[in-house]
């Protein structure tokens, strides 16, 4: 329930006793009066008082009268209501009369909209909120449209001034508050005019009036508020005897000061008139007795100038609207000026600048020089003015002729109209016969055609009427659907901000939880550490490891929730054995979350918006830039798909798949013990593959058997399943995961990468350490310094492409550059690790732990960002011609590696065999020498 003084200022109250004189309602200050505060004044302390603010209360006040509709009511369905708008709390209250105290209800009007029903009624409209649906009626059109139009302005003002806080500091406002709410305005006035403030019907003057008479006498009457109900009566009861025993039974009231109009066609010398009346009015008071006080009174409302009720309401409007221009263009003006003068002192500042330079100059070589330099710089502007002068020739040129086009034009449209008007003479012409032609008596079926004419007429009307209604109701639709899409906007750039703030927070939060979980994991390897200590840190390990994704839901904004598993299946933090390894993952995880909510907005959302904008794939530049920085989730299906149609569409064909899948039925393949050995042992931390239930096996066992028989060659090879695996887990289809493979092993891997012999692999490893020690040869030459063989992490990078070594998020991105560019992607993402992780490796100094970071140096990578662009930025220039003459020339050295390797290997068989022969012929058995 509300106070009077905070819900509606409609009758103000003050105090007569003798003890409280002093507390006479300040017109400037409210807060002494004896109803500011929350609870009413007894009946015994209300007086004669003046309806009146001062300077600090508010210009305007909604309030009146409406029909409020109840559809549950058990006496009738209309129920007047004084209602009265709250500005604090943008609320609606309504009461049951203009005096009642305690409010019967109230509508919040900042998340409501509002809509008009044509047909169902005159002044009829409706109030929505989220919890309920309220319809209203005024007394006329106008008074309704006044209603909904304040209440629009109001429900906008409410949500503009929100505050900001934090939310919008590094906001730039082009427009001063005071323009954009004219600018607002006029959007606003553009789909709905302003509506006349209906008189006597709307604002404080309506609440003098008696309140609209029912024919029962109960059917105001709230029943769902009994208690309010009667203390609004006790308080009208009360007041009522106390105004009589005082004044006769008769309020006497010094104006309606809260009436919007009133306080705007106020004059400044009639407020000072006022102004001074009222503070004669307050020294008698302290001076003189009730009654004449209330003399006194009179003769202050009866002594007000008339100039106060002079003029229209339209006129002054219209005054004050023009000098709103007015002002605005002269701001506008004064903005040039202030403009011109800052241009004219720059020039004023450059030209002293330069002659405090020639001044303070010595030598009359560099004065010379100095003159010299401004005679060019003045030949330059002089040739910028002559291009500018002929630039200006050609624009008049083309303005003249544009000109005498529209010269032309207007000629066409004079002699268009010269005949239509021709035209409409002889129409009229032919008319005038027709109508001297017609018989003079009229027939019966003349006078049915007329009364149907009248009809006709008469619906016309009708139809004319419901024309406008609908015009009206389009124009405040228009109106509303405008002003809530700008809300809607606002708070969507809060809510925006709000996120990004948030995921910021959460960053910065994952930060410092990794760094902290860095701390324990070099605390715990410390050798020296105290006993204590180590159960110390063995505890807060513990404590750390036991992670539960389930803690995430306490916070009341999720952003990027860490799951168990990411969108393909892969466990974002794996399950090792070893804690070490255990405490790595869970760091490796919040960085990856780190990194994720910082570039989400940032990097993430520009990219997705350029790949929705790309439209049709086709092999472009713009093509192979965006594969570079990745594919988003929802459309890497359709791009993969896209790069191995294209590169296999003059080999692939309908029921190939199928066929190889019958011949796998038929036959078995040799290679399918070894496909069936390794299919548990493929992508053990992907929850697809993780079961020897997983739906995606059975899958996954078809497409290696039937590549088996594709290819008889290579048959199955030692980590095809890996690369099958991924293709089935984004291409989702087993025949298109089938192209994929044939894509990878055919097309974009050397011919004998997948050999018996791995010799395509093995010449890759030769060429990329060419590579590494041109690249990075610091680190090329630490690694031989400990004799460190890379080729022993390296070479199953290149043979699965980083499948089991890299993070997902980040393994995928180099997948979307492999299918389109080929092996050299394996290359530029090899040498970008070893570049992420140099300074690291650079400073271990010990052959054996160089090896177990080597272990799992790769899974430290979170920055999927910063690794591309070390990938195709600073390993450049990259050709895939120096790469085929690497290749080429290491593939020769090898090959006669292996023909050496092959001939030392026969001539030791043919040694063995010779030895094995002699030593049989010389040796005597055991029988014999028993015997």
């Amino acid at each position: 329930m509300e106070p009077a003084s905070e819900s509606r200022d409609c009758l103000v109250t003050g105090s007569s006793s003798s003890s409280e004189e002093d507390k006479v309602v300040d017109p400037g200050n409210g807060k002494d009066s004896a109803i500011g505060g929350d609870v009413p004044p007894c009946p015994e302390d209300w007086e004669i008082v003046h309806l009146k603010p001062g300077k600090g209360a508010p210009m305007k006040k909604l309030c009146g009268y409406l029909h409020k509709y109840s559809a549950k009511a058990p006496i009738n369905a209309w129920k007047s209501r004084w209602f009265s708008y709250d500005d604090n709390k943008c609320h609606l209250l309504y009461y049951r009369t203009a005096q009642d105290v305690n409010s019967l209800g109230s509508i919040e009007i900042s998340s409501a909209s509002f809509d008009l029903r044509v047909g169902a009624g005159e002044g009829v409209f409706e109030i929505r909120t989220p919890s309920k649906n309220f319809i209203l009626k005024a007394v006329s059109k106008q008074a309704m449209m006044y209603w909904l139009q304040q209440l629009q302005m109001k429900r906008w003002e409410f949500c503009d001034n929100l505050p900001k806080g934090f939310v919008e500091e590094d906001a730039v406002l082009s427009l001063s508050v005071n323009e954009a709410q004219l600018e607002d305005s006029e959007e606003g006035h553009e789909f709905f005019p302003p509506v006349k403030t209906p008189t006597n019907v709307v604002g404080l003057e309506a609440a003098f009036l008696p309140a609209p008479q029912s024919a029962i006498a109960l059917q105001n009457i709230s029943l769902k508020h009994p208690w309010i109900e009667i203390q609004n009566t006790v308080h009208n009861l009360c007041g009522n005897w106390q105004n009589r025993r005082d004044n006769g039974g008769m309020f006497v009231y010094e104006g309606t000061q809260d009436n919007p109009e009133d306080v705007t066609e106020e004059e400044p010398v009639e407020a000072e008139a006022e102004d001074a009346v009222m503070a004669d009015v307050q020294k008698d008071r302290r001076m003189r007795s009730k009654s004449s006080l209330t003399i006194k009174t009179k003769k202050m409302s009866s002594s007000f100038p008339r100039s106060f009720t002079e003029g229209t309401k339209q006129e002054k409007m219209a005054s004050l609207q023009h000098q709103v221009l007015v002002l605005t263009e002269e701001v506008k003006s004064q903005k040039e000026l202030v403009r011109l003068l800052h241009k004219a002192l720059e020039a004023a500042q450059q030209e002293k600048r330069e002659s405090c330079r020639y001044l303070t100059t010595e030598k009359e070589k560099d004065r010379l020089e100095l003159v010299r330099h401004n005679v060019r710089q003045i030949a330059e502007l002089n040739k910028q003015v002559e291009a500018l002068m002929v630039e200006r020739k050609e624009l008049e040129q083309s303005l003249a002729s544009k000109e005498e086009h529209i010269k032309e034009l207007k000629a066409h449209v004079q002699l268009l109209m010269e005949k239509n008007q021709a035209k409409q003479q002889v129409v009229l012409k032919l008319t005038e016969q027709m109508a001297r032609n017609m018989p003079d008596f009229i027939g019966e079926a003349d006078a049915i055609a007329t009364e149907t004419l009248y009809r006709q007429q008469e619906e016309i009307e009708h139809l004319k009427d419901d024309l406008d209604a609908y015009k009206t109701q389009n124009q405040f639709l228009n109106s509303e659907i405008h002003q809530v899409t700008k809300i809607w906007s606002t708070v969507a750039k809060r809510e925006k901000t709000l996120l990004m703030k948030c995921a910021c927070l959460q960053a910065h939060n994952c930060q410092i939880e990794s760094k902290y979980l860095m701390v324990l994991r070099k605390l715990q390897s410390l050798p020296d550490l105290a006993s204590d200590h180590v159960e110390m840190v063995k505890e807060l390990v513990q404590e750390a490891l036991q992670w539960d994704v389930k803690e995430e839901a306490m916070i009341p904004v999720q952003l990027r929730p860490i799951n168990q598993y990411d969108y393909y299946g892969f466990m974002t933090v794996p399950d090792y054995e070893a804690e070490d390894w255990k405490l790595l993952a869970k760091i490796q995880a919040l960085e990856i979350k780190s990194s994720n909510l910082l570039n989400h907005e940032a990097l993430e959302k520009p990219l997705s918006d350029r790949w929705n904008n790309l439209g049709e794939l086709s092999p472009t530049s713009e093509l192979k830039n965006l594969l570079r920085c990745g594919v988003p989730v929802e459309n890497r299906q359709r791009v993969w798909r896209w790069l191995v149609n294209y590169r296999l569409q003059h080999i692939r064909s309908a029921g190939h798949y199928q066929n190889l899948l019958k011949k796998c039925e038929v036959t078995e393949h040799p290679a399918s013990r070894q496909i069936e050995l390794d299919l548990p042992r493929t992508l053990t931390n992907n929850r697809h593959f993780a079961s020897p239930t997983s739906q995606l096996i059975p899958k996954l066992r078809r497409i290696l058997l039937a590549f088996s028989w594709q290819n008889p060659t290579i048959g199955y090879c030692q980590g095809l399943n890996r690369l099958a695996a991924i293709a089935l887990l984004v291409l989702e289809e087993e025949e298109s995961a089938f192209w994929c493979l044939v894509h990878i092993v055919e097309n974009l891997m050397p011919p004998d990468y997948y050999s018996n012999t791995l010799i395509g692999s093995q010449v890759d490893q030769r060429v990329f350490k060419d590579f590494l020690s041109e690249k990075l040869p610091r680190l090329t030459a630490h690694l031989e310094q400990h004799q460190i063989d890379l080729g022993l992490m390296t070479f199953n990078w290149f043979l699965v492409v980083f499948v089991d070594s890299l993070v997902s998020d980040i393994l995928f991105r180099v997948w979307d550059a492999f299918l389109y560019e080929g092996t050299k992607v394996l290359f530029r993402y090899a040498l970008a690790i070893f570049k992420y992780n140099e300074e690291a490796i650079l400073k271990i100094q010990d052959s054996l732990e160089i090896y177990q970071y080597l272990r799992f140096f790769t899974k430290t990578i979170c920055d999927g960002r910063k690794l591309m662009n070390i990938a195709f930025n600073d390993m450049n220039p990259f050709p895939m011609r120096l790469l085929q003459n690497r290749r080429g020339v290491h593939r020769l050295k090898l090959e006669a590696e292996l023909r050496e390797l092959e001939q030392i290997k026969a001539q030791y068989l043919k040694e063995q065999s010779e030895h094995a022969s002699s030593h049989l012929n010389g040796v005597v058995s055991e029988d014999e020498e028993d015997v």
